[in-house]
């Protein structure tokens, strides 16, 4: 059903520079460069994850209750990709752990204070 997120950013080089790190731990890669932002993702036929200057010019602000959550195929994925979040610059906003049953999870800001999730089912 996704085929893409989108998020907003103030500061391009430094917002890409934090997503190209943080998506190596789990092997995604940048797959288009729109001059005014990047999508990073596996392949074009899967969901991507984008980071844009707002085509309006106006600064760009957080959804207050929007969050992207990225698939992990573990929970040392989970771990591995919040530490990197957090190691980068970013917020934490709920250390690894179990959030329910066969739901493990940690949450975190980006450099501009974008909500993002790491989780594994399983």
């Amino acid at each position: 059903m996704i085929g893409y997120t989108t998020l907003g950013t103030n500061n391009l080089p430094q917002a890409a520079a934090f997503y190209d790190e943080l998506f190596a731990v789990i092997g995604v890669k940048r797959i288009m460069d729109f001059g005014t932002g990047y999508a990073w993702g596996t392949t074009m036929d899967q969901p991507g994850f984008g980071l844009m200057k707002p085509f309006n010019g106006q600064p760009a602000t957080v959804g207050n209750g929007v969050m992207i959550a990225l698939a992990c195929d573990s929970k040392d994925k989970v771990h591995a990709l919040h530490a990197k979040a957090l190691a980068l610059g970013g917020a934490d906003e709920g250390a690894p752990g179990p959030r329910g049953e066969g739901f493990y999870a940690a949450y975190f800001r980006d450099l501009d204070g974008n909500k993002l999730n790491a989780f594994f089912m399983g």
